[in-house]
């Protein structure tokens, strides 16, 4: 009977009739008063709507683990994440944006700055590179991309293959006949002035064709019917005109008045080169002699220069008039200072004898004074470039031909060779690499000399087979062409002064 009434007690306990007084809250209650306080504070004046916040943070224990500690905030089973005010004005906007209609002009605006941004970083159009596009032309690879399965797909070019390098006509651009010109390889038959005026030597009559008009003028004629024309150089300004000759003298001619200045004799043989610096205009000799003449005043002899026991027959002054070199049938090449008044100048700065041949060709760079370019005769044949200040050969190139005469062409930063026996040819080569770049060929004997026009867009050659070629090989952009006449300043005269 004990026992029966033991079981009945626990079943009236186990019934839950009564409220447990001492257990926790329901979740339901829970949840109902939680919302009920959230609903007041938030219509309530006198609380901030951040005590419903703080209420429903996650404690920072959970109850479980720890039974004598009861959770002092309501609503800690669910994790709500936070976004700052930035996050959301973010989001606003963009919701915005999304139902405003949409700018045409703006939009294309944006399309031609995208355009632009990436032909900048990338070298071409992100739009035109892509490979899958639904109708239009065939489009370009991006640049540098390699199809190792040499699949084509485009037919345009790309930037990387586009040739950098210009066409270079074969032929000549105009041909002028040169009767009676002289055939030795020596002499120094004709010259192009800064004013676009061709001077040639034929026999013992010098002619000047205008370039830009097409006129032929004669200019003068020697006396003797044996003498005959060995030299021609034009001043800086073009106005002025010396002319060596084979009786041993130097003539200086007014060119827009046809009158001779004056006659120089100082020399005991040919004059077969002349090159002006500023006043002072010098001339090589048969003798081996290089003559000084200011001039100016009436003693016009300032200065001898002996080097060569041959023939000069290659005289150039550097283009900041620092130096002169000089080249002889004796195979040297000379360099030599700046002429200083009232001296005479006995030594030569450089003088080099690695060339087997007569040295007739000489060119100084325009973009480096310090360079110069010497050619060998037949027996040489090799293009030499030097380092004036520090007297190395700094490149040599054998040319299979005889070499006439050197130029340079700044315009595309090249050199250029007229060639005698074998070839009879001219040819173009990149500097300072020396690598071929075209070869211009029509002449039927040895090229003898080669000039370039004052814009340095044309060359003008002459040889033995009685005519002058004007190749136009060296032309470029009209746009730098424009911005490049605006930088040249007039030249004033330098023989300002009555010569006595």
């Amino acid at each position: 009977m004990a026992q029966f009434g033991f079981e009945n007690d626990i079943h009236s306990i186990l019934k839950l009739d009564m409220p447990i007084t001492n257990a926790p809250m329901a979740r339901w209650q829970r949840k109902a008063s939680s919302s009920n306080t959230s609903g007041l504070s938030g219509l309530s004046p006198g609380k901030s709507a951040n005590a419903s916040m703080s209420s429903s943070k996650t404690p920072s224990k959970t109850p479980g683990k720890n039974k004598k500690q009861t959770p002092n905030k309501m609503g800690g089973d669910r994790f709500i994440p936070t976004r700052n005010s930035k996050q959301m004005d973010v989001a606003s906007f963009l919701l915005t944006k999304e139902n405003e209609p949409v700018d045409t002009n703006n939009a294309s605006g944006t399309a031609e700055s995208q355009k632009a941004w990436s032909m900048s970083l990338n070298g071409f159009n992100m739009e035109d590179a892509k490979i899958l596009h639904l109708g239009g032309k065939p489009l370009n690879a991006p640049e540098g991309y390699q199809n190792n399965l040499k699949v084509l797909y485009s037919q345009g070019t790309t930037p990387a293959s586009v040739k950098k390098t210009r066409y270079i006509s074969s032929t000549p651009d105009r041909i002028l006949d040169a009767p009676e010109l002289r055939n030795d390889f020596y002499l120094n038959l004709f010259d192009w002035s800064s004013r676009n005026v061709l001077a040639v030597a034929l026999h013992n009559s010098v002619y000047l064709w205008d370039a830009s008009q097409g006129e032929i003028t004669l200019l003068m004629k020697l006396e003797g019917e044996e003498d005959y024309v060995c030299s021609l150089s034009w001043t800086k300004e073009g106005s002025y005109l010396a002319i060596g000759t084979s009786d041993c003298k130097v003539q200086l001619w007014d060119v827009d008045n046809q009158k001779r200045l004056r006659s120089m004799s100082s020399h005991t043989a040919r004059v077969g080169t002349l090159s002006w610096n500023e006043h002072v205009l010098s001339s090589g000799s048969r003798s081996g002699h290089i003559h000084h003449h200011d001039v100016r005043v009436a003693e016009h002899h300032i200065g001898t220069l002996t080097a060569h026991s041959q023939e000069v027959c290659g005289l150039t002054w550097s283009p900041d008039g620092r130096y002169l070199a000089s080249g002889g049938n004796d195979n040297l090449v000379c360099v030599w200072p700046r002429v200083q008044e009232g001296g005479n100048i006995s030594q030569s700065v450089r003088c080099w004898s690695e060339h087997q041949g007569a040295v007739k060709a000489l060119a100084w760079c325009p973009w480096q004074p310090n360079i110069l370019a010497s050619g060998g005769g037949t027996s040489d044949r090799h293009i030499r470039i030097w380092n004036v200040n520090s007297g190395s050969c700094i490149s040599s190139l054998d040319t299979q031909s005889q070499i006439s005469s050197l130029v340079f062409a700044p315009n595309y930063k090249e050199l250029v060779s007229a060639h005698g026996y074998a070839h009879n040819n001219v040819v173009i080569w990149k500097y300072p690499s020396l690598t071929k770049v075209a070869e211009l060929n029509g002449h039927e004997d040895r090229v003898l000399s080669l000039t370039m026009s004052p814009d340095c867009s044309t060359i003008a050659t002459v040889a033995g087979d009685e005519t002058i070629r004007l190749w136009k090989s060296f032309e470029v952009d009209p746009v730098k062409k424009k911005a490049k006449e605006r930088m040249i300043k007039p030249t004033s005269s330098v023989i300002h002064q009555s010569i006595r």
